[in-house]
């Protein structure tokens, strides 16, 4: 298959492998990739009363053997590395029975694991036969295609979303149910539709709008609909014309808020103007000879100097090189030191008056 355009917001149906070498080379960036976990599945399922269980024994699932799965792994794998700038980052998600081949692969690939994220699962179906402990989770492999190279981590914007706690590795949100679940005749219509939560959160955290989101294994599209609910541009690769054919219609009839830059993307720090203590001192923020406390320590105390440099158990410097002298690790002094509010005497972070500065500096 030739070099193509980019097909932004479309469903690529055929081969995954043969589309994503036809892709242009460093295009997008993210992938988001929910590949057959090879299950194995030998027997039907049945619940205590006497309902089958409408488990996956899907034919895209089945392989004949271990090396022939570890070889389709690496194909669609080396083929997602080969699409993603360099500046890109690769979500794959499985189950004991594939993650950690899975893991393996990329590290022979030399995509370089950033986290593991599990899924808990709040409401797992249980296991019926009573042989083994449910399977409540699943987990995601978050990697970057360069080692060092910078990527697109909205930490802020995860904080908030948990309640302004840093988001952690492990995700507790329920199973595709509801209305949400994609039926044809009333049955569901792919066997391992993803949440939409679940895509929020990767989606979210790893892109910017108006990025490139492929997915390799579009399936019913969840990627493609959550991708336009947050202005991000989507690709979707997908084999069977009936899951095909389900995206489109779901993606349609998606239709995200207007576009506002304040709604949907997010200042990351490293991102924001730099501005040096001594403004805040120009600015009246603060005044020489004021104390600062590390961590908001009293036994902790600093004094600014009027050079905006600050002195500390025989340290002098920057508030930063204060900071890593006394706690011996690197650091960010505006969040490391604290200063007494005039009015109320309450701490409060030193990065608050930066952020006020930087108003001041803006108007």
């Amino acid at each position: 298959m030739p070099e193509i355009e980019l097909p932004l917001d479309t469903v690529l149906e055929g081969d995954c492998v043969e589309w994503l070498n036809a892709l242009p080379e460093k295009s997008v960036d993210l992938v988001f990739a929910d590949p057959p976990y090879r299950l194995q599945l030998q027997q039907d399922l049945w619940r205590p009363n006497q309902t089958r269980v409408d488990a996956v024994d899907d034919a895209w699932d089945r392989f004949e053997s271990t090396a022939e799965y570890d070889a389709f792994s690496r194909s669609w794998l080396q083929a997602c590395r080969r699409v993603l700038k360099d500046s890109g980052t690769l979500w794959v998600i499985g189950t004991y029975h594939n993650i950690y081949r899975l893991g393996c692969i990329l590290q022979d690939l030399e995509y370089w694991i950033l986290n593991d994220v599990v899924w808990i699962k709040s409401n797992p179906m249980p296991n019926f036969r009573g042989v083994r402990f449910t399977n409540a989770q699943e987990t995601l492999i978050w990697a970057q295609k360069i080692r060092g190279a910078r990527y697109t981590f909205n930490h802020q914007a995860m904080k908030a979303l948990n309640g302004d706690l840093q988001m952690r590795s492990d995700w507790r949100l329920p199973l595709c149910s509801g209305n949400e679940r994609v039926k044809v005749n009333g049955a569901k219509a792919h066997s391992t539709q993803k949440p939409e939560a679940l895509l929020y959160r990767v989606i979210l955290s790893s892109s910017d709008p108006g990025d490139v989101v492929l997915d390799p294994f579009f399936g019913t599209g969840t990627t493609g609909v959550v991708a336009r609910r947050l202005h991000r541009h989507w690709i979707g690769i997908e084999r069977e014309p009936t899951y095909a054919a389900l995206a489109r219609q779901r993606i349609a009839a998606e239709q995200p808020g207007e576009y506002r830059s304040e709604v949907y993307r997010f200042e990351r720090r490293r991102e924001q103007k730099r501005v040096p203590l001594g403004a805040l001192l120009e600015q009246g923020l603060l005044k020489p000879g004021q104390s600062l406390y590390l961590d908001g320590r009293r036994e902790m105390e600093a004094v600014v100097l009027a050079n905006g440099h600050l002195r500390c158990n025989g340290y002098s410097g920057s508030i930063h090189q204060v900071a890593r002298a006394l706690l011996g690790a690197p650091c960010n002094g505006w969040d490391r030191w604290w200063v007494q509010e005039a009015h109320s005497g309450e701490m409060m972070a030193l990065d608050r008056l930066r952020q006020q500065a930087l108003q001041n500096l803006d108007t």
